[in-house]
């Protein structure tokens, strides 16, 4: 699983003109869905995601997470993320999860967020969506369970 996550004032996603999930402060979290990609996985990465110190405490170090700030997550299926762009000028997504496989394991991620007790909103699963955030930092990082 690959996921993008940017640190954020706020954040929004929209489809066809109508917000369909909001957050104030937080977390963009930006997931994609690899074959072979498993539900250890994503506890292994959503774990990773809500107790990354990236917020800033009194003393202007990152050293709280988002659940110490009380912060949300807006969580996006991207299957992009698969995305390989080494050869020619259109990526391939050869290495992209089937999206009943995807879902499946979006699904149980957002769960796992959710029992780790963060507000989580979220896009359509496969819709095409617009997201709207004010970058905190900005402060952006790519994790990948590949390289755990």
């Amino acid at each position: 699983m690959k996921a993008v996550i940017q640190r954020v004032m706020q954040a929004s996603v929209t489809i066809e003109g109508t917000v369909v999930g909001a957050i104030g402060q937080g977390i963009v979290l930006l997931l994609g869905v690899e074959k072979g990609d498993t539900k250890e996985d994503a506890t292994w990465l959503m774990n990773k995601i809500v107790n990354l110190r990236i917020f800033e405490d009194d003393s202007g170090k990152m050293n709280l997470s988002v659940l110490d700030v009380h912060g949300e997550v807006l969580a996006v299926s991207q299957f992009t993320l698969a995305g390989n762009c080494a050869k020619g000028r259109r990526p391939s997504f050869d290495t992209a999860a089937l999206p009943e496989e995807a879902n499946l394991l979006y699904q149980f991620s957002l769960a796992e967020l959710k029992q780790f007790g963060c507000p989580v909103a979220t896009g359509v699963f496969q819709a095409n969506m617009h997201v709207h955030l004010i970058n905190d930092g900005p402060v952006t990082f790519i994790l990948d369970t590949k390289k755990k």
